[in-house]
């Protein structure tokens, strides 16, 4: 397994904003601890040219503006430079995925929210699609985007719908933050979950998904992992476990795929725990 971090983003953030730089501190501190054998490099920041695929030029010109984006998404010092690098993050880990290695981005600021030209749900690019849109434009036939974040990825529907040899799959709360992703159309399959609904429909809701995946036989499959699905996450109503991102970890190890995965949200102090359920199932340890 190979992790992608780069400690300095967790150098930005505000006293008592969700998406703190603990959320990154304490799952690379515990991944390091049970996983010494493990590699770990740096991403470097995104170009221009990747970001395009996914942004417009209006979108960059908000970012480095850095006036205001909305309560949730803070302007940030230095905002596009954290944010480059989270995306450098999703490249690097496609890179190493297509060289058939297992790859874990991560890095903060999370994406799946960022759409073509809005910041939004604190996401400023949307990592994994600009990883998608990057495979395909290496020539990738088919690439696959599976999103378990408790939150619809809004930003990445809107990036890659209508998107040629792109299927995109997203496990979220409905009725919840965005508000989007009720309906499925083209190559966007949305499996929304009531809030509160027992973990082991919400399980078999993500197996649907991840089956879903796999029957597009995908050459690649990118996973916006976040992990705000936990019984305990403060900003949704769901009941997952530790063990269970467990389980979406051996089913992406057992479908033989090649896979790189970036993270996403997850705000409980059981993060790293869940972080590492995922990635050392994945693994297979």
């Amino acid at each position: 397994m190979v992790i992608i971090h780069d400690p300095r983003c967790a150098d930005y953030g505000s006293v008592g904003h969700p998406e703190g730089p603990a959320r990154v501190i304490g799952s690379a501190a515990l991944l390091k601890e049970r996983h010494p054998d493990w590699d770990w490099v740096s991403p470097q920041p995104a170009g221009d040219e990747a970001l395009m695929r996914a942004h417009r030029r209006e979108h960059f010109d908000r970012l480095r503006e850095a006036e205001f984006f909305d309560a949730d998404t803070p302007a940030y010092p230095e905002i596009e430079a954290h944010a480059r690098r989270a995306a450098g993050g999703a490249l690097r880990a496609l890179d190493l995925a297509m060289g058939g290695r297992k790859a874990f981005s991560l890095m903060r600021p999370p994406g799946h929210h960022a759409c073509r030209n809005r910041i939004m749900g604190f996401c400023y690019f949307n990592s994994v699609a600009v990883a998608a849109l990057e495979a395909r434009a290496r020539g990738t036939g088919r690439v696959a985007i599976w999103d378990f974040d408790a939150h619809h990825g809004n930003g990445t529907e809107d990036i890659v719908r209508q998107e040629e040899g792109i299927y995109f799959a997203s496990i979220h709360q409905f009725p919840g933050y965005p508000g989007s992703g009720r309906t499925s159309y083209g190559n966007v399959h949305n499996f929304p979950v009531p809030p509160g609904r027992h973990r082991h429909e919400h399980i078999e809701i993500l197996e649907s998904s991840f089956e879903a995946i796999v029957k597009f036989k995908p050459e690649l499959v990118l996973v916006s992992a976040g992990f705000d699905a936990h019984r305990d996450d403060p900003i949704t109503n769901m009941d997952l476990e530790v063990e269970d991102f467990g389980e979406l970890g051996r089913w992406l190890r057992e479908s033989g795929l090649k896979a790189a995965a970036a993270l996403e949200g997850g705000y409980a102090e059981q993060l790293p725990e869940m972080v590492d359920a995922f990635v050392a199932a994945w693994d297979g340890e």
